[in-house]
């Protein structure tokens, strides 16, 4: 299996400096390659203590200079940008950077970052999908164009131009049907934050492969999984610990995207989340427990176990770990990074021949 490790800038009480937080997360970042992590990631968010990373393909820029293993963003948000910038910065990244780039587009989900932007969430899903078409013919081709909805686009070369292949390196993030179907349609892979039951979500990626299989006449890339991890000697240490960061963690996401109100089941292409954020509402303690045994903790062989129950249900062959989260101590998160890169990580790297999502 291939392993990657990413960051994600959170701060969610403001107890610290958003610059020392930066400190903290670089310095988990900058520690992926020597212990021996294939990747490193990045996420984009914006105006809150979510995740306090506005840029990603900035921030894998200047990973790219830091590292030679490979760069992924999970993800960079498209109704949010200017296709024709995405393309460019993509293109450019690749350059500099030998072809490391592991592309992961989605299509956002915060009301507050919609707002911030001014962009009407209700046309989210029409936007994403016209700026994907445009920034993925754009990366295949070396040229933008368009003539859509959304974006009118004249013919223009990008340079530094493409100088090979995205296909097979990109990637999206999807948790309602009708987006995985939409992924399936563009040719791109998935990835997968388990937060569902896993019963739903394998009616969806059988749903997505066959699409895929139809549309593209191939098989689909293996997806991708990201979870939130922690790792430790201790069993009932791993528990406790790693239960009340990764619970924390959630109610980040239900504050972020305001999951307690009501506005997801009135919008546009969000009924699906309009029905989860009832569900979570109704339940409480029970859904963040739900979320935090969808995730990885334990000591080295119960993660171990976890990530390979997730890889036979969803046939994945990358795990990518977040090992800082919610206000946990960055002296927590590097024991437990530095733990699973000992005894985890050389296991899992061990399963079948050595996987590049490249």
């Amino acid at each position: 299996m291939h392993v990657g490790v990413s960051v994600v800038f959170q701060n969610p009480t403001g107890r610290r400096s958003d610059h020392d937080v930066y400190r903290d997360e670089l310095h988990l970042a900058d520690l992926a390659e020597p212990l021996g992590f294939e990747s490193i990631w990045g996420v984009e968010h914006h105006f809150t203590g979510y995740t306090m990373s506005p840029n990603v393909l900035q921030f894998l820029t200047y990973m790219a200079g830091r590292t030679t293993i490979q760069l992924g963003s999970m993800v960079l948000v498209l109704p949010w940008h200017d296709p024709v910038r995405v393309a460019e910065e993509a293109a450019f990244l690749d350059n500099v950077s030998d072809g490391r780039l592991i592309l992961g587009i989605g299509r956002g989900l915060g009301r507050v970052e919609f707002d911030g932007f001014r962009i009407d969430m209700n046309e989210s899903r029409e936007r994403f999908v016209e700026s994907a078409q445009v920034v993925l013919n754009g990366l295949e081709n070396g040229y933008v164009e368009a003539d859509g909805e959304f974006y009118k686009i004249p013919r223009r070369n990008l340079r530094p131009a493409p100088f090979k292949t995205f296909k097979g390196r990109t990637y999206a993030a999807a948790v309602s049907p009708e987006s995985a179907q939409i992924m399936a349609r563009l040719g791109i892979g998935m990835l997968i934050i388990p937060q569902k039951p896993w019963e739903n979500l394998a009616e969806d990626l059988a749903s997505y492969r066959e699409i895929y299989r139809e549309v593209n006449n191939e098989e689909p890339p293996p997806p991708l999984v990201a979870g939130w991890t922690y790792c430790d000697e201790d069993e009932g240490r791993a528990r406790d610990v790693g239960h009340r960061y990764i619970r924390g963690y959630y109610d980040t996401v239900l504050d972020h995207y305001d999951l307690a109100g009501d506005h997801l089941g009135k919008t546009n292409g969000y009924e699906y989340y309009g029905k989860m954020s009832r569900v979570l509402n109704t339940h409480g303690d029970a859904a963040r427990d739900f979320f935090a045994e969808l995730q990885v903790y334990g000591t080295p062989d119960q993660c171990i176990e976890k990530i390979m129950d997730i890889r036979e249900r969803v046939a994945c062959e990358t795990f990518i770990a977040v090992f800082r989260y919610a206000d946990m101590p960055v002296e927590e998160s590097e024991r437990s990074m530095r733990l699973f890169a000992e005894k985890v990580m050389p296991r899992l790297q061990a399963v079948g021949a050595p996987v590049s999502v490249a």
